[in-house]
């Protein structure tokens, strides 16, 4: 995912951090440093959401094959968030099993 400079100027969570922020940075990198990580909070936060969506599509689920067919997608999107720090690896984990009981369980 790329975020585009100009939707960044739009985000007011990106606008409210940056103001924050950048008034208190001393040196150029630290603003540098600033919107960077407002960047890829916005990124992590999304890929998030992302997969939280995808799972509660795949618990409402109630047919067995389409359900394993997003269980295969939700293990990929989970094992990225665990690789990426953004979720704890072991929370991946508990997820990815509870999910594959649900699964396993639909008749």
């Amino acid at each position: 995912l790329r975020v585009k400079s100009c939707f960044l100027n739009e985000c007011p969570i990106f606008a409210v951090l940056f103001k924050k922020y950048t008034e208190m940075a001393n040196h150029k990198s630290a603003k540098k440093r600033i919107r960077g990580n407002a960047v890829k909070r916005l990124r992590n936060r999304y890929q998030a959401k992302t997969t939280r969506t995808i799972v509660k599509k795949l618990r409402s689920t109630d047919n067995k094959k389409e359900a394993s067919e997003l269980l295969q997608k939700v293990f990929s999107m989970l094992d990225k968030l665990a690789k990426k720090n953004i979720i704890h690896k072991n929370k991946a984990s508990n997820q990815k099993s509870k999910l594959a009981r649900l699964v396993k369980a639909l008749g």
